[in-house]
């Protein structure tokens, strides 16, 4: 097990492994991995984390990860084992316990044979006690929910070697596809987007990865119902296509970008190239009309795609053809930071596969939708809620009437002539009509709220008493949570900002940071067995950051409390009878306080909750204390929003002196 390993068990950060291993001369020796990256034996670790008093009882879900993790033939094979196992503990959940670890390893074959032709054949024999070890994970979360914790530690673990589409771009791809009986994605990575499709009957999915793609079978055929035929195959989509008859009704896919040696000398003469060779700088392009082939006549084609793909000059001969023939219907710009890469405002392309029997001429409308120009109030990000139904809405109008109602800023069905010029340059922003202004009544009204939020901010100014530096009794965060003083709690993986389906809201890193109200919500919940339960907040707790944020801290108001914690973030639940949350998060900022608590060896800084320290004063004082760190939260709040308002009269101004709506006297 890695440190990273020792730290769950414990319930601690990485600093504090590292500080164990320099201060206690008896902590275990590596038995592996790098200098940088050491690996301990899981009974030894635990051993000695008991002799320290530092684990009563290892988690069920830590123990049975620590025995997939430190399999002797490797991880991804111990999954493909645990994976297997489960599907059988599902289909016929009675008797495999008493099957010799020969006897299991032949019957796992056969369900393997029969369930994917024979195509993921276990490599090694079984090892009977980290299967059990699965079993009991199952009958404690459900089998699809035990799959996807262990899969996803496993995918947390190894973040550069997978580019992973996240749950809520995923059902929005799904949604623009509809109700599908066979779904292809060529380039399926962990299965996501199949997963999302709406009633399939069938799925098809081809990754480059073969170990990933007898884990994503496994993932897809668990999350099945049993009656939906699953076909994951491993190689190169657009060089070895391992369906080459076949006729999806819809493709949904997130392709890698960027990639020069995709097969643009030895696929020069490819018959998928129906509207014009790409360059070699295309490779999007390339996926596109792969993924045009593998749809039947009036299927539907959904694809995540870098924004450049829609300049660039490159490419424009066959952005014009996809236009003329009517193939591209919509290309809808998300927010930044939805999906990996996540520093650029990627695209969805909606494309229709012309025909089907419906004798339709070619679209003469393409939609576009920028999203990126929503906002909330205040001018912050738009919770993905608003992002979903502003896209929905206008797809699903566009494609039942051809056109749809013009929302400047976000919308427009646009004639597909306007857009054929010597650029074809299909980037919605270009082409939307700017949000209107509101005019000088509007901008008005923004004048007269800055101007009261001006007047707050000079009553709630803060005055500054000196004093002497205060030499204080101290204790930690994690003193008083072994004291039971408070309860420390981390976001669970079910806590993430990217997902819609369940209506609880997740208050988020951004959140904390920015001070807005929860933006967030939970994923869809398994079909079967519980899902891990997330930490829903309450009035009166403190809420702390713990990646790279500096010196942050919220304490749970009314209006926030019921909203689920988002990862990288940890919830101090105080006794009131013993500390004040305003107290507790006001000292939990001090810049000395985060700087001795942070790690610094990665390019993030990481702090470690435990380590913070914490003065101890009688309740009476740390109350005084409190109302002051109260006021100068409510002076912070009005002049962010002091902030917010004035960039929003400034431009306002800008843009109502230049389209004419305010006159410049």
């Amino acid at each position: 097990m890695t440190a990273a390993g020792i730290a769950r068990l414990a319930g601690v950060g990485r600093a504090a492994v590292s500080n164990w291993r320099r201060r206690h001369g008896d902590f275990p020796r590596p038995v592996g991995g790098t200098d940088t990256s050491p690996t301990f034996a899981l009974g030894e670790v635990e051993q000695w984390l008991r002799d320290q008093g530092k684990l009563a009882e290892v988690p069920l879900r830590e123990r049975v990860w620590q025995q997939i993790e430190g399999h002797p033939a490797g991880t991804a094979v111990a999954l493909r084992q645990a994976g297997a196992l489960l599907l059988l503990v599902r289909d016929r959940p009675a008797g495999w316990r008493d099957l010799s670890a020969h006897a299991l390893t032949a019957a796992l074959q056969e369900l393997l044979a029969r369930r994917f032709d024979g195509r993921f054949p276990l490599d090694t024999p079984v090892e009977l006690p980290s299967l059990r070890g699965t079993a009991d994970l199952a009958a404690e979360l459900g089998t699809r929910q035990a799959y996807e914790f262990l899969l996803g530690r496993h995918l947390d673990a190894n973040p550069r070697q997978y580019t992973l589409t996240p749950a809520a771009p995923a059902e929005l791809m799904a949604a623009l596809a509809g109700p599908v009986r066979t779904v292809l994605d060529p380039a399926c990575g962990t299965g996501t987007l199949l997963r999302a499709a709406e009633t399939p009957g069938a799925l098809y999915g081809q990754d480059t990865d073969p170990d990933l793609a007898a884990l994503t079978a496994l993932r897809l055929a668990l999350h099945s119902d049993g009656t939906t035929e699953v076909r994951v195959r491993p190689g190169d989509s657009l060089r070895a296509d391992a369906f080459p008859g076949l006729r999806a009704d819809a493709v949904l896919s997130h392709p890698p970008f960027n990639e020069r040696n995709w097969g643009h000398e030895e696929l020069a003469y490819d018959p998928r190239w129906e509207y014009g060779f790409p360059a070699r700088t295309e490779s999007e392009l390339a996926w596109v009309q792969h993924c045009l082939a593998h749809v039947r006549d009036g299927g539907t084609v959904v694809l995540l795609m870098p924004p450049a793909a829609a300049s660039r000059r490159s490419g424009r001969r066959i952005r014009a053809d996809l236009l003329r023939r009517g193939a591209l219907r919509a290309v809808i710009a998300l927010p930044a930071g939805v999906a990996p890469p996540y520093g650029i405002p990627l695209h969805l392309w909606v494309l229709r596969r012309p025909g089907g029997g419906s004798a339709q001429p070619p679209a003469p409308h393409l939609l576009l939708v920028d999203t990126a120009e929503l906002a909330a109030p205040g001018g912050e990000k738009a919770p993905w809620q608003t992002v979903r139904t502003a896209v929905l809405d206008a797809y699903r109008a566009f494609d039942q009437h051809g056109t749809t109602q013009e929302r400047p800023g976000v919308s427009r069905a646009l004639p597909v002539i306007e857009l054929l010029d010597d650029d074809v340059d299909l980037t919605p922003a270009r082409h939307l009509p700017p949000p209107a202004t509101g005019g000088a009544a509007q901008l008005a009204d923004v004048r007269d709220r800055l101007a009261a939020t001006l007047r707050r901010t000079s009553e709630l100014a803060p005055t500054a008493t000196a004093g002497a530096a205060a030499r204080w009794p101290s204790t930690t965060i994690g003193e008083l949570a072994r004291a039971g003083a408070l309860v420390l709690r981390a976001g669970g993986p079910g806590s993430t900002a990217a997902g819609t389906g369940t209506g609880t809201a997740v208050l988020t890193e951004h959140d904390i940071a920015v001070g807005t109200a929860p933006t967030g919500a939970l994923p869809p919940g398994p079909a079967e067995g519980p899902a891990e339960e997330p930490v829903l907040t309450e009035a009166g707790d403190v809420v702390v950051p713990v990646l790279g944020r500096g010196s942050a801290a919220r304490v749970i108001d009314e209006a926030t409390a019921g909203a689920a914690l988002g990862r990288n973030l940890y919830l101090l639940r105080p006794d009131p009878a013993t500390l004040d949350p305003w107290f507790l998060a006001g000292f939990l900022r001090g810049t000395a306080n985060n700087r001795q608590a942070s790690s610094y060896a990665s390019t993030a800084t990481r702090l470690d909750v435990r380590r913070l320290q914490l003065p101890r004063l009688p309740l009476a004082d740390q109350r005084r204390y409190g109302e002051r760190f109260r006021t100068l939260a409510a002076f912070e709040d009005a002049l962010r929003l002091a902030g917010q308002l004035g960039e929003q009269l400034v431009q306002g101004l800008y843009d109502g002196l230049t389209d004419g709506t305010v006159q410049p006297e």
